[in-house]
């Protein structure tokens, strides 16, 4: 037990590294992280794994990474084992299936780099908002009482409880949290598994026609 444990403890630490952006370069060329993170894909502990997915995911968000990742040894068919095996919870294959499609259409993006700057906003905006998969949306809380590392925890255990949340992205300085949800997830759900913690208040963030924004 205290293995598995020491295991999450691990991955997690590496999921919030590559939470920040400035991080993610770094992680990728160190020769211990990414083997590491590709071990952690085939854990026993399914919240180990998926820890690690997420961890994975935010890597791949640096373009510069996504060739490197591909390529290293035990990655893709790590991903595949997991969106293979019958044990694997729905969200979990979901994430690992998406990241498997940003990995293996790295070549083709770098052969295809003469393409307009349009289309290559397009393709941004396909990733990040989740469009490449019909099954998954974008929710933006604005989460008041989002002050330090302790609440973002007791934030990510409101959020790893729901069935239907694929991953999230904290935005500390403007206490806001990103989530993709399955389509089928209503965001609701996602402000009462915040406020339940007694010491946060979750709002959603929505845009309006004219480019401004408002919380429901």
């Amino acid at each position: 037990m205290s293995a598995e444990l020491d295991a999450l403890t691990v991955v997690n630490q590496l999921r919030d590294l590559a939470a920040d952006p400035l991080n993610r370069r770094a992680i990728v060329e160190d020769q211990g992280c990414l083997p590491g993170l590709i071990l952690f894909l085939d854990h026993p502990n399914p919240q180990v794994v998926y820890s690690a997915l997420l961890a994975v995911r935010y890597l791949a968000e640096c373009r510069a990474n996504r060739e490197k990742m591909k390529d290293e040894l035990g990655m893709m068919l790590s991903l595949q084992n997991v969106m293979q095996k019958s044990t694997s919870p729905g969200e979990t294959k979901l994430l690992a299936s998406e990241i498997y499609e940003i990995l293996q259409s790295a070549g083709k993006e770098e052969a295809a780099q003469a393409e307009a700057a349009a289309a290559s906003c397009r393709r941004k905006a396909h990733f990040f908002l989740g469009s490449n998969n019909k099954r998954a949306k974008t929710v933006v809380l604005h989460i008041d009482g989002l002050d330090d590392s302790t609440r973002r925890s007791l934030c990510e255990e409101a959020l790893l409880k729901i069935r239907g949340v694929i991953s999230f992205t904290f935005q500390m300085a403007v206490k806001r949290c990103v989530v993709r949800i399955r389509s089928d997830l209503k965001a609701e759900a996602l402000g009462t598994a915040i406020n339940s913690t007694k010491v946060m208040k979750a709002q959603q963030v929505v845009k309006t026609e004219n480019g401004g924004e408002v919380r429901l």
